[in-house]
């Protein structure tokens, strides 16, 4: 429940970044993930076959302790202060951004307050506009996150060369193959490549075009998993999947705060999010129990149809949010 707040980090980020380098800046802030899951493997690897899956919960769990230190320091959004009539703190914080940027706040500066009025008007018309955008964010978010789970678990399963088809609780007795800490290291890596692609791409070429092409490169990655193959190449191909699908998430986290005004942002990315983990809840169902009952090809064809529809949403997406700046 704690770590399912989450994204409010993400929209808490994007209200302090300039609109013109505001897709490189989010991308680099996602970076933090991929230096969690390569931590979290490193230190499975070294834990759970000594000491189990116990302590390695225990060790995992240490950094969110280290976050309540910082709360008491963070700053909060000047948007927000402003939406609640807050403009003396507003103002504050700003002339505090200002101090630590060795610069002057703009002289003249003013901070408006809409009218109840004026903003239940605004979030009507909103309401009206962004219903499409909502839809396919929910389902962009759905596809994402069952995709990216799932590579994860595709992973681990496609890890064991000596896997044979059983029932799906004898999948926990083979975590002790190093194999399997290695891949899944590996595998992590690769999201570097795809952030590093995002971060170039996002600002260049827009919100939709790189979320639509990385969804599409992550399907044509899997695709040959349908077939038995050897070790190394199944590697290969996963590590391209992940590649993929982490650029698309990281171009994703940009764009659905984007497409919300400040007085809705936080409460839109959040039920979206709330219905990617659902993608997550059920790609086990697929990723470990078609492949534990010899359905592999089925797997496969599961993951890459929910990619296909989810280039084709990214396509459908009425707003290109490059450059424009946040309501």
């Amino acid at each position: 429940m704690g770590l399912g707040s989450g994204h409010v980090l993400g929209t808490w980020f994007l209200e302090f970044v300039p609109a013109a380098n505001r897709g490189t800046w989010v991308v680099v802030f996602h970076c933090t993930w991929t230096f969690g899951t390569i931590l979290q493997a490193l230190i499975a690897w070294a834990i759970m076959p000594v000491l189990g899956w116990r302590w390695l919960i225990a060790m995992s769990s240490t950094p969110c302790f280290i976050l309540l230190i910082f709360y008491c320091i963070t700053p909060e959004s000047p948007r927000y202060l402003c939406s609640r009539g807050r403009t003396a703190d507003a103002q504050f914080i700003l002339e505090r951004i200002a101090i630590m940027n060795n610069m002057a706040l703009p002289s003249g500066i003013l901070i408006v307050v809409p009218q109840r009025r004026s903003i239940n008007a605004l979030c009507t018309l909103v309401s009206r506009s962004l219903i499409r955008s909502t839809l396919l964010l929910w389902f962009v978010y759905f596809a994402f996150c069952f995709a990216y789970y799932g590579i994860v678990l595709l992973t681990s399963e496609l890890s064991n060369g000596a896997r044979r088809c059983g029932p799906v609780g004898m999948h926990f007795w083979q975590q002790n193959d190093a194999r399997l800490y290695r891949d899944v290291l590996v595998t992590s890596i690769a999201e570097f490549p795809g952030l590093i692609l995002a971060a170039l791409l996002v600002d260049k070429v827009g919100r939709k075009l790189s979320m639509g092409a990385f969804a599409f490169l992550c399907l044509v990655s899997i695709a040959p998993l349908a077939a038995p193959l050897e070790e190394g190449l199944a590697t290969v191909l996963l590590f391209s999947a992940r590649t993929s699908i982490t650029g698309s998430y990281a171009v994703l986290y940009i764009y659905g705060p984007e497409i919300y005004p400040s007085s809705c942002r936080n409460t839109g990315v959040g039920v979206a999010t709330s219905l990617g983990r659902i993608g997550g809840m059920i790609a086990p169902l697929i990723a470990v129990g078609l492949l534990e009952s010899c359905h592999q090809k089925e797997a496969v064809f599961v993951f890459d149809l929910v990619l296909f529809l989810a280039a084709i949403a990214c396509a459908l997406f009425p707003l290109e949010t490059k450059g424009c700046q946040i309501q």
